[in-house]
């Protein structure tokens, strides 16, 4: 069995229209949900092997706030460019690569792509959003990483920011 928790980023800001999508930063919502989540993981025992983010600035601060709300060493993030914005199949693609030794990974990214891998994922529950800083915690029905794919996950817990305000 292995342990995948899916993690949407927190709200990003749209103050600077000029800025790349790839740039934006988090705004001040989503400078308060992100730890209030990383805060909801560690009180439950969240203690995953390894945290895999986006490239994207918004995903790579998301991850970093958690990170140390769980004792996660910020450092050992790996930053995968593959998950900005990639569609379900290539999450699929990037969780079959997760190396073997690991039990239990983290993504963190975007939508709409992690909605769509999350309800392809699941055997017999939905999510029906992941909304912004949103924690969809599975697990799959495999022994290798390399096995995942559609209908294998049980959903463990669905979280988001709103939950705990």
């Amino acid at each position: 069995m292995k342990h995948l928790t899916l993690i949407r980023h927190a709200k990003s800001s749209w103050d600077q229209s000029a800025l790349p999508d790839h740039d934006r930063p988090l705004n001040a919502r989503g400078q308060e949900a992100a730890p209030l989540i990383g805060s909801a993981l560690a009180k439950n025992g969240f203690q995953p092997e390894t945290l895999i983010s986006s490239t994207a600035v918004r995903a790579i601060t998301t991850a970093r706030i958690i990170a140390e709300k769980i004792g996660f060493d910020p450092d050992a993030i790996v930053e995968d460019p593959d998950i900005y914005m990639a569609s379900e199949g290539e999450l699929i693609g990037v969780i079959n690569r997760i190396d073997e030794n690991i039990n239990h990974a983290v993504l963190i990214g975007h939508n709409p792509g992690f909605e769509n891998v999350t309800n392809a994922l699941l055997r017999a529950d939905s999510v029906e959003r992941m909304p912004t800083c949103a924690v969809a915690d599975l697990q799959l029905d495999v022994e290798h990483w390399g096995d995942a794919g559609e209908n294998c996950a049980s959903l463990l817990k669905h979280l988001y920011p709103r939950m705990f305000s």
